[in-house]
């Protein structure tokens, strides 16, 4: 076989599957960006095993054992990627002091556009289910040991036999059987503390993020704690703090928020994890609105019910979304093709 023919075997084979293994490695390390890495080294592992390959299985299946494999490698060592409300400490005084903790390796958002290539892809061009990437889901995966991990995933995610599982991580039967046991038993717990979110879907859902996005830019703490709640929670890597109850996040946001009136802040739409995002601007002394946090709400039928704000530039640029908005009021159009 020719070199030109190789490639263009093996690229037809495994482009297709970019974006799904993406997400794949996305569940097991919880980094949008360390997933797009490990993705390219798959690939590297595979063009270089491409030789040896039998059709014993299918190339996803082929492609999806070199996955995971090199997301375990890459585990090794490693400490968790957490979320503030999966340290362990109770929830803060939200007129406290923050603390910024940069050290810590925290749990990524993952624009949607890198795994469905648009914010509205066509349903039948969905591999990943949306709730398979859902920020608590990846959460509570990262609470796992990795090869926990890579079990739940080839079993209850992709839904492969307990044989193959064993074969792709050299362990018996039996070891993958009690392996699985033992990761949903902690799945469930921390699935049964989960808010029941409602479909992004849901007409309910557009009203209420359009009540929550108009008491931030009316800078109305009353509304906003009428769009909460009333046990709601509030995160916002890098920060370690957590805080909880409708009441105390109002006071948080007019404590610490550098905005003090309407027309400060402003939100704009985008999509996350498989569901809304806002991308929150604020106003500084020269009237100009710059990136400040993005916001990814669970949205239930009695409100918000969780609110993970990410701090830092570096999650605009994922989205695509501007760091700065045009002075004439207009609202960015996030690009299709955002990368990580």
């Amino acid at each position: 076989m020719s070199p030109v023919t190789f490639e263009h075997d093996f690229q037809a084979l495994v482009a297709p599957l970019r974006r799904e293994l993406i997400a794949h490695c996305y569940r097991m390390v919880g980094s949008a960006h360390e997933a797009e890495d490990l993705v390219q080294e798959t690939l590297l592992r595979a063009w270089r095993a491409f030789h040896g390959f039998e059709n014993r299985s299918s190339v996803r299946t082929w492609m999806y054992r070199i996955a995971t494999n090199t997301c375990l490698t890459a585990l090794e060592g490693r400490k968790r990627r957490p979320l503030p409300t999966g340290l362990g400490q109770p929830a803060a005084d939200p007129r406290g002091d923050l603390h910024r903790h940069h050290e810590v390796s925290w749990v990524e958002p993952l624009p949607d556009s890198v795994v469905w290539g648009s914010p509205d892809p066509d349903p039948a061009d969905v591999v990943v289910g949306r709730d398979s990437v859902r920020l608590a889901l990846v959460a509570a995966l990262q609470e796992l040991t990795a090869q926990q991990r890579a079990v739940v995933l080839l079993c209850d995610v992709l839904g492969w036999r307990a044989a193959e599982a064993a074969s792709t991580l050299g362990l018996s039967v039996g070891a993958v059987t009690s392996t699985l046991q033992r990761a949903r038993a902690h799945l469930e717990k921390s699935r049964s503390a989960e808010p029941a979110a409602l479909d992004h879907e849901d007409p309910r859902v557009a009203a209420l993020l359009e009540r929550y996005q108009r008491a931030f830019e009316d800078y109305d703490m009353e509304g906003l704690v009428r769009v909460l709640t009333e046990d709601a929670l509030w995160e916002m890597p890098p920060y370690a703090e957590w805080f909880q109850g409708n009441e105390d996040i109002a006071r948080l946001v007019s404590t610490h928020c550098p905005a003090e009136r309407a027309g400060d802040m402003r939100l704009v739409r985008a999509s996350a994890n498989g569901g809304p995002a806002l991308a929150l601007y604020m106003r500084g002394e020269d009237g100009v609105h710059r990136a400040f946090n993005l916001h990814l709400p669970v949205v239930t039928a009695d409100g918000v019910a969780h609110v993970t704000a990410y701090f830092g530039e570096e999650h605009f640029t994922a989205l695509g979304l501007p760091l700065e908005l045009a002075a004439d009021g207009g609202v960015p159009t996030v690009p299709s093709d955002g990368g990580v």
